[in-house]
């Protein structure tokens, strides 16, 4: 693996590492491709009782890599929902993992980050961890991740970050249900550990059942969702909002709007 790490201790808990610090942790298409294969082996490995998913360094994921930002600029309309599809796939196999996952958020999440963060079923974060959805800034919409950041906070709170763009800390984060609780970072490791220990004493194909059950009783999110939400992708990416908007970032200026 080159993005990412897995460990997998005594206990069966496997921490699952965004491994890019340098880069605050963004998705490339190499880390999207990676994570997916992690969580098809992670679920079927019968010794990994518990995944908690975390980041490298200070960030936890900081949305998007620049450089495959760049490529989709210059794609065309099937390559960049060829693109959107990996990720699709990646946080749906997250989603349906059948091993708890415990995100833990050790600093900044934004766009994709959010995403990743909202496949998970417990999530705990450093109380100085800032949070966005800033695709809109950009000209563009958190499409693909969209199903599982609404189906996390609903719709009232959706409408609340998903359109302005704009950033939040953890005690906003944790009123509209995105994050389970943020505590300081010195305590950061303790409180993971404190939600670990249930599973370790639950039945494991239980535990796995009881979370296929609960994803049937929630929002549906399925072929025909995750299809809608790369067509509205790629209609933003066709859009000229979206042309001034990325090459206003690039070029380092306020867009016109």
């Amino acid at each position: 693996m080159e993005t990412i790490t897995i460990e997998i201790d005594k206990r069966g808990v496997a921490t699952l590492m965004l491994n890019r610090p340098e880069k605050h942790n963004v998705l490339s298409a190499v880390m999207i491709a990676e994570l997916t294969q992690a969580a098809t082996d992670l679920g079927v490995d019968d010794a990994v009782r518990v995944v908690v998913l975390t980041g490298a360094g200070k960030s936890f994921c900081a949305g998007g890599d620049l450089a495959w930002m760049r490529e989709q600029m210059l794609a065309d309309r099937a390559q960049r929902m060829h693109e959107a599809r990996k990720l699709a796939e990646m946080l749906q196999a997250l989603n349906a993992m059948p091993k708890p996952l415990i995100g833990k958020i050790n600093g900044q999440a934004y766009g994709g980050g959010v995403g990743l963060m909202s496949v998970c079923d417990v999530l705990i974060a450093d109380e100085n961890a800032r949070f966005g959805l800033t695709e809109t800034k950009l000209g563009l919409i958190p499409a693909t991740i969209s199903p599982y950041v609404v189906a996390r906070m609903g719709e009232r709170f959706a409408r609340r970050v998903m359109m302005s763009g704009r950033l939040f800390g953890a005690a906003e984060a944790k009123d509209m249900g995105l994050i389970s609780r943020f505590v300081m970072d010195e305590y950061l490791d303790k409180a993971i550990e404190v939600e670990i220990a249930p599973y370790l004493i639950a039945a494991p194909k239980a535990v796995a059942r009881a979370k296929k059950l609960i994803r049937q009783l929630g929002p549906v999110i399925d072929d025909a969702m995750i299809d809608l939400t790369i067509e509205a992708l790629a209609d933003t990416w066709e859009a000229a909002e979206a042309a001034e908007g990325v090459t206003a970032f690039f070029e380092k200026r306020k867009a016109v709007w």
